[in-house]
């Protein structure tokens, strides 16, 4: 079980996983693959040495430095390998969460509710090798903000396009709706003055009642808002607001 899935809440399951390129793990032992082919060309140019004292002073230093240079850059090597295996972005039905670290671990994510959309961006390059920096837009200044070098980063932005189509649905049909405003926009004035305030006021102008709902219907709805509150969707000052609107309704 990697890191991330130790991160899911009660209900929450995982729909897709992505890494980033192989490509990067490259880019970062440039200098271990550089340091091995120079300890490679030593150990060439050293087994071609005399065996005359000074040869042997020489080929001692060149092969001291062979064995730091290949050594060193061998755990170079292992550490950028260890980085790129566990760093990854999942999506779930709730969130997307970025893992990263070694030894020290760190996770990020952003709210399916709270991103409004995706930027991808793909050089011809990255279209020939299938990866892309993929640009998260939320509403909130925390969370992913982007993924570089993403691999296959089409079919992630889809599905996490339609995660959040699902988890939007998912609340409509728990019966979580916005709240109405808190005040209502002013009236404009009218040339008739106080004989249109006192008609305003007058019985055709009074606006009629909420209709009463159906007691089954409120009680299936408030389970629904309370699995909501339960999971994090909302919070419970929402749940209380919701739920004190759909009792003054029986």
């Amino acid at each position: 079980m990697s890191y991330a899935d130790g991160l899911l809440s009660t209900g929450e399951r995982i729909s897709y996983r992505n890494k980033q390129h192989p490509f990067v793990f490259i880019w970062g032992a440039r200098y271990a693959i550089l340091a091995a082919i120079i300890a490679l060309v030593l150990f060439w140019f050293r087994s071609g040495l005399g065996s005359d004292s000074a040869s042997g002073a020489v080929a001692t230093i060149l092969g001291w430095a062979t064995a730091i240079l290949f050594f060193g850059g061998l755990a170079v090597a292992v550490w950028t390998g260890l980085r790129y295996i566990n760093q990854e972005y999942v999506l779930t039905n709730r969130r997307v969460i970025q893992v990263e670290g070694v030894l020290n671990r760190n996770s990020t994510d952003s709210s399916l509710e709270k991103i409004n959309d995706a930027v991808l961006t793909q050089s011809v390059f990255g279209r020939m090798f299938d990866f892309g920096d993929l640009t998260v837009l939320t509403a909130s200044e925390a969370g992913i903000d982007k993924m570089h070098m993403l691999r296959k980063p089409i079919a992630f932005k889809k599905a996490m396009l339609d995660a959040k189509h699902e988890f939007e649905v998912d609340m409509e049909r728990s019966g979580w709706q916005p709240g109405p405003p808190i005040r209502d926009a002013a009236p404009a004035p009218t040339p008739g003055g106080t004989t249109a305030a006192i008609a305003a006021t007058g019985p055709a102008s009074t606006s009629p009642s909420a209709p009463r709902s159906d007691p089954d219907e409120v009680t299936r709805t408030l389970a629904s808002l309370a699995d909501l509150r339960d999971r994090g969707a909302i919070t419970p000052e929402e749940y209380e607001h919701k739920k004190a609107d759909l009792l003054s309704r029986l």
